[in-house]
């Protein structure tokens, strides 16, 4: 079972972390072993706990989160249009985009997955707490998949439960939605 805060967090992010698009972020890799969608869980439980910490929009924040890398390709391989450089500069609008098309997200988490990439991304800064706190929890994340830091941690350990947990829930929603 989910902790106190898990379930929390959770009750602002399932129609996402349940929903088909958000899950094919599982097929593709992110940093080493971890997959998009493990790393944008991670951002977003981060993003969760710093604003609540900071008295921020906690919705917001974290469903901006769970929708920050939603460009579904694998950033490894390339492409005519598409090399490691440009993804990087290049995927906070395809995510925004792919937002736009699967979701309803508010102008606000719109601007939060956009800016995300700052200050690479020069021309599109935070512009509020919510967003800075994005841009902070990224890098956190990114720096600790990259450098091993977070692989064994206990930080890893309840993500995976939350994992475990939604690819549960679906499971069991599609049994019950089964045809016998």
């Amino acid at each position: 079972m989910l902790s106190k805060n898990l379930m929390e967090f959770h009750g602002y992010v399932k129609d996402l972390a349940l929903s088909d698009t958000v899950m094919q972020m599982d097929n593709y890799m992110q940093h080493g072993d971890i997959t998009t969608l493990e790393h944008v869980i991670a951002v977003s439980y981060t993003a969760f706990i710093l604003a609540k910490k900071w008295n921020a929009d906690v919705r917001s924040a974290v469903r901006g989160a769970m929708l920050h890398d939603l460009y579904l390709y694998d950033w490894h391989i390339r492409t005519p249009e598409r090399t490691p450089l440009t993804h990087t500069f290049n995927h906070p609008k395809t995510s925004v985009k792919n937002a736009k098309i699967y979701f309803e997200p508010t102008e606000k988490e719109l601007k939060i997955v956009r800016s995300h990439m700052w200050p690479l991304t020069v021309f599109h800064m935070p512009t509020s707490k919510e967003a800075f706190i994005l841009t902070l929890a990224d890098k956190y994340c990114a720096w600790n998949e990259s450098f091993g830091i977070y692989d064994k941690s206990e930080y890893r350990k309840k993500i995976k439960t939350y994992l475990v947990f939604i690819k549960k829930v679906r499971a069991t929603r599609n049994l019950a939605n089964r045809q016998f």
